[in-house]
């Protein structure tokens, strides 16, 4: 199909932070593909040029971020030819798209939550999307409908469902930066530590953990400089070990 016109919405939730939600594509190399990266939601879209080698018409935007936490985000995408709206959880933003072309040709199947056959012309080696999407339509047709009365137009791949399951997963807010803490008892007398946890934050900087290592011959930390995860291992006859990320 040949469209000068395309509008998209949906709404997902996810606690994975990399994920195609939305992808089509032509032999000519147009392309259209929504996808998560790093928590960020991704809109790269490909009209073509009327150079075959169409070497700068490529447009990506990207909008907001911390998109993996499992909270509900509303995505809209209004094309009309080369002006594009993007919008995600009311934040707008309006680009025009490079080359020459004002329509998206799509020669292949369009797919919602992965790309299916990867290696056609203008396809990328992206992780399929782990998650819930509802409200899904494309230029007005209610995709996820169709799908759950089996319409032939359509059809599923692998393990999908349709409900959506909570994660048992029980969080823990610290509200107060100088108060707020959690203070569990040492076992003495063991040679290893291991700790492993996930965490979000707005703060730069904050102490996240701290342990005295055994016979009172040092300490270790793990904290926040400037946005920088750092562990600190500090030992009272040797010099300290640190190490950022």
């Amino acid at each position: 199909m040949s469209t000068f016109k395309d509008v998209v919405s949906l709404k997902f939730k996810s606690m994975q932070g990399d994920g195609v939600l939305f992808h089509g594509e032509g032999q000519r190399g147009d392309y259209i593909t929504l996808e998560l990266q790093k928590g960020k939601l991704s809109l790269h879209i490909n009209l073509g040029d009327s150079n075959l080698h169409f070497s700068n018409s490529h447009t990506s935007v990207t909008l907001g971020s911390l998109l993996d936490d499992q909270h509900w985000h509303s995505v809209l995408i209004e094309r009309f030819n080369k002006q594009v709206n993007f919008t995600v959880d009311k934040h707008t933003q309006h680009f025009r798209t490079k080359g020459d072309s004002d329509h998206l040709d799509i020669d292949y199947e369009l797919s919602f939550g992965g790309i299916p056959v990867p290696g056609k012309p203008g396809t990328f080696q992206r992780k399929n999307f782990h998650g819930c999407i509802e409200n899904l339509y494309y230029n007005g047709v209610n995709i996820i409908d169709l799908a759950k009365r089996r319409k032939p137009q359509i059809y599923t791949v692998g393990n999908v469902t349709f409900s959506c399951s909570e994660p048992q997963i029980v969080p823990i807010t610290f509200v107060s930066a100088s108060r707020s803490y959690l203070l569990l008892p040492g076992t003495p007398q063991i040679d290893g530590l291991s700790v492993s946890f996930q965490f979000r934050t707005w703060n730069k900087d904050g102490l996240l953990l701290f342990t005295e290592l055994s016979e009172n011959s040092g300490s270790l930390l793990v904290y926040l400089h400037s946005g920088r995860l750092t562990l600190l291992i500090q030992k009272e006859t040797e010099n300290p070990v640190e190490i950022s990320e």
